[in-house]
């Protein structure tokens, strides 16, 4: 259940605010289609993102399951830069979810409700938010400035059957 995902990023990550928990719905449902650039130029910005990439001081897992059938994960810049493997694997994964994952409006409605039974934040803002989201057809969202400022997110959205390294974490 998307629950249990939502209060274990929640626990990881305390500094969440309810753009983050609606960038995560919005991964949980429909992937990274919202990134689909050529492929070439994704492998570019993956590498030069890896070489500026700052450490943090806490441990993140090479691979976060974000969806409630494990499907779709977050992989961690980070951790997969210390496997040394090619950056080209994350490029692909990344490239062919971006291209072949379907997403679903549906699901992003589904997940939030889930998310608003979670009372991380009340319940009258987590609707206010939903309702200019939907109304704007549900667009894809940055990290809030508390979130980046924290925890310096650097990951891939990535459909796991794509991605040859199943390790998670949470």
């Amino acid at each position: 259940m998307f629950a249990s995902i939502l209060r274990n990023h929640a626990d990881r990550y305390p500094e969440m605010q309810i753009h983050d928990i609606y960038k995560l719905v919005h991964q949980a449902a429909m992937g990274s289609e919202h990134a689909v650039m050529d492929r070439t130029r994704i492998l570019e910005v993956l590498i030069q993102e890896m070489e500026e990439i700052s450490s943090v001081p806490f441990e993140e897992p090479l691979a976060d399951p974000i969806s409630p059938d494990g499907e779709i994960i977050r992989v961690h810049l980070r951790p997969f830069a210390e496997t040394k493997k090619d950056a080209s694997i994350l490029a692909d994964a990344f490239h062919r979810t971006a291209s072949e994952f379907e997403g679903r409006i549906d699901m992003i409605e589904s997940h939030w409700k889930s998310a608003t039974q979670t009372k991380l934040f009340p319940n009258h803002l987590m609707d206010e938010f939903i309702s200019e989201m939907k109304r704007q057809n549900y667009p894809a969202v940055n990290h809030s400035d508390a979130y980046r400022q924290a925890y310096k997110p650097a990951y891939r959205v990535v459909w796991r059957k794509f991605f040859p390294f199943n390790k998670t974490g949470g």
